[in-house]
């Protein structure tokens, strides 16, 4: 496993599982952007917060993770209970399911791109009533 690949492990296990945001200062360069033009890491922390707090037993499961150069492509997916506010959802209680497939560039050994094809439309129908 490339250096790139264990970072992006330890970013999906400590720090979206876990909730360790701290750890964003280490793993991500200082001007790291996301699509659709998060800019920055307290956006990118501001996201997170935003689904643990909506989903708090959130856990990412990889799938794939394969790289070369620097860049790393990881396709995962997530269970989670609705148990609290989300897009302007309040908590339904029910156990949804995420995918994902994101495209993360690396800059001096730090995440400093990602591009994130996500579907939030079908995680979004399992909780509108």
């Amino acid at each position: 496993m490339s250096d790139h690949q264990a970072v992006i492990r330890q970013l999906y296990k400590e720090g979206f599982n876990q909730g360790r945001l701290e750890l964003l200062d280490r793993l991500c360069a200082s001007d790291f952007m996301a699509s659709p033009g998060d800019k920055g890491l307290a956006a990118f922390a501001q996201g997170v917060e935003a689904l643990r707090a909506g989903f708090p037993d959130v856990r990412f499961e990889i799938e794939d993770l394969f790289g070369e150069g620097d860049r790393v492509a990881v396709r995962w997916r997530f269970e989670a209970i609705h148990a609290g506010p989300f897009q302007g959802h309040a908590a339904t209680g029910r156990r949804v399911t995420q995918t994902a497939n994101v495209i993360y560039q690396f800059k001096e050994g730090k995440i400093w791109r990602a591009w994130i094809q996500v579907d939030r439309l079908g995680l979004l129908q399992q909780i509108i009533p």
